[in-house]
């Protein structure tokens, strides 16, 4: 029986898909949340293996909160299935809360070249980290994969539905006094042919800078 799921928000990933669930390690269960895709990325998923959840409600935390509702292991990671980031990376993070080391492990994206994070989106995030970390919160990077214990994160209660979503975890894992520890993470570009809904452009980025700012203010 796997003991984790790997939720993977998706938003017209048809093309990424493949290669990112190929990816999985084994006995971690890959369910793959569809945000109102147009290009078959459901059926692609269901085709390679996955479990698909469909969330109508369009919005990064709205996908991410039907994946863990949906998820029924002891342990949840959260990816990107847009194929920048690397799934075989998962079970360090996860080894770190089976050890009891931590209580949320996120991933510090290291860009294995300079296209992979466009500046305007690197300049963004790096102004939310810099936030948290004047509230005591270590991190560098709001990033898009993390672990943790699902009953866990149910109970934090997360309420944002848009890209605010990860920050306001931080925050309330901060309020819960958790444990967070922050590990790097190879970053890539993108699967050929997908375009990403927050760093493919700098309306993009302000939207999600915009979201995240209303956590903390």
């Amino acid at each position: 029986m796997n003991d984790v799921d790997v939720v993977l928000p998706c938003l017209d990933e048809a093309r990424a898909l493949p290669g990112v669930l190929a990816a999985i390690p084994a006995g971690f269960r890959p369910i793959v949340v569809d945000n109102g895709s147009s290009d078959g990325s459901a059926e692609v998923a269901e085709e390679h293996g996955a479990v698909v959840v469909r969330e109508p409600r369009r919005g990064y935390g709205a996908a991410v909160h039907a994946g863990l509702t949906a998820a029924t292991a002891e342990f949840v990671c959260f990816l990107d299935c847009d194929g920048s980031l690397d799934a075989g990376e998962l079970p360090t993070m996860v080894a770190l809360l089976r050890a009891g080391q931590a209580d949320l492990v996120v991933g510090r994206r290291v860009p294995v070249t300079a296209a992979a994070w466009p500046w305007h989106a690197r300049t963004g995030n790096a102004l939310i980290a810099g936030l948290l970390r004047r509230r005591g919160i270590p991190v560098h990077d709001i990033a898009p994969v993390r672990a943790a214990r699902r009953l866990d994160l149910l109970r934090l209660g997360v309420e944002d539905r848009a890209f605010g979503y990860p920050l306001e975890l931080l925050c309330k894992a901060a309020e819960a006094d958790w444990r967070v520890h922050e590990l790097d993470v190879s970053y890539r570009p993108r699967a050929a042919g997908t375009r990403s809904k927050v760093s493919g452009s700098v309306l993009g980025t302000v939207r999600a800078v915009r979201d995240m700012a209303g956590v903390l203010w």
